[in-house]
């Protein structure tokens, strides 16, 4: 294998300044840093990770902690985390927390511990005291995508205020007959991103006076297949029909926008339906949605963690920043 000393010679530098100049850490001028980098791509040279671990006391590793791996939300945000990263020259580790609370107690007494991570990321996991204490005991800097956390820096959407928003459009088109499609009990967990959507959807109808119908509050899980079935309920039970949808995901939107069609139903003519997420479905299906920019949380997510760790910072500034959300117009929704 090619090594550093191969590389300064080349380009007419010591060892030192090939250092710097692949690391990113101390000063090089422009041209030193140029020959260096000319010299390492002709020669096929990669920095040892071990020997930068060593040298610098950094892994350049970001352990990761997230809920699930095969829902579309997390898959994107961590795919913003992961190319932001990569593009500094970072890799990442991910810890999968599962329902089995010995696997999730094995993440932070044991897993975290081992020092192989420079700075951690939790994704969207509604961290309990204990949990906190620990991840702070790690002594490293630490980034929380979700709900509040006094002791952590946070990054989170007002999921009542999105709701809201969403409501507020089928509210602006004429309609009064308004069906939300939330989350069975069982998927209302960290940080009870259901629970606040529904009630983001209530204060809206409140606002406008509009008389809040309980059989117009259908559970779901989250999935196409959720908002498919929750959807032939609102439609295909006698009684009264909405004239509008909010489901609190745009994947529970789709399948409202299938289960509608197959019932014969013309959206948005005889029903509006709008979602929340900016999937990248949405614009293949004509969904509107208000989008929370999944993959730019990973993003920002990543770039505060770094900023964190160029300042060596450890301790939790306890900093909290609303994310942006956007209403997105399209085809699903119609005046009623």
């Amino acid at each position: 294998m090619v090594g550093i000393d191969e590389v300064a010679q080349l380009a007419g530098v010591s060892t030192a300044t090939v250092s710097r100049a692949l690391s990113g850490r101390g000063y090089v001028s422009a041209a030193s840093r140029e020959r260096v980098h000319v010299a390492a791509q002709k020669l096929g040279y990669v920095v040892s990770s071990r020997a930068s671990s060593l040298a610098s006391g950094r892994t350049r590793n970001i352990g990761v902690v997230v809920p699930f791996l095969d829902r579309w939300f997390f898959s994107t945000v961590l795919s913003g985390v992961s190319s932001a990263l990569m593009r500094q020259g970072y890799d990442i580790t991910l810890y999968n927390i599962t329902a089995d609370r010995d696997v999730r107690r094995s993440v932070f007494e044991t897993a975290l511990r081992r020092q192989r991570v420079d700075a951690v990321i939790a994704v969207s996991i509604e961290l309990n005291d204990e949990e906190t204490d620990r991840m702070l005991a790690l002594g490293l800097p630490i980034i929380a995508i979700g709900g509040p956390n006094p002791k952590l820096d946070t990054l989170s959407v007002d999921d009542l205020a999105v709701a809201q928003l969403a409501t507020e459009h089928l509210l602006s088109l004429g309609h009064t007959a308004i069906a939300h499609i939330g989350a069975n009990p069982e998927f209302d967990i960290d940080f009870h991103i259901p629970t606040n959507r529904r009630l983001g959807f209530e204060k809206a109808l409140a606002d406008a006076g509009v008389a809040l119908k309980p059989e117009f509050l259908e559970p779901a899980d989250f999935t196409v297949d959720g908002g498919y079935r929750a959807c032939k309920q609102l439609l295909g039970r006698p009684g009264p029909r909405p004239t509008a949808v909010f489901a609190a995901s745009d994947e529970m939107a789709i399948g409202a926008l299938l289960a509608a069609r197959d019932l014969g139903f013309r959206v948005p003519e005889d029903l509006s339906i709008i979602g929340i997420d900016g999937h990248e479905l949405g614009a293949f299906f004509g969904l509107t949605t208000v989008d929370q920019f999944p993959l730019g949380q990973g993003e920002r997510a990543a770039d505060a963690v770094l900023t964190k760790l160029a300042a060596d910072a450890a301790a939790p500034a306890q900093e909290h920043e609303e994310l942006p959300f956007e209403l997105i117009v399209r085809g699903t929704t119609a005046r009623a």
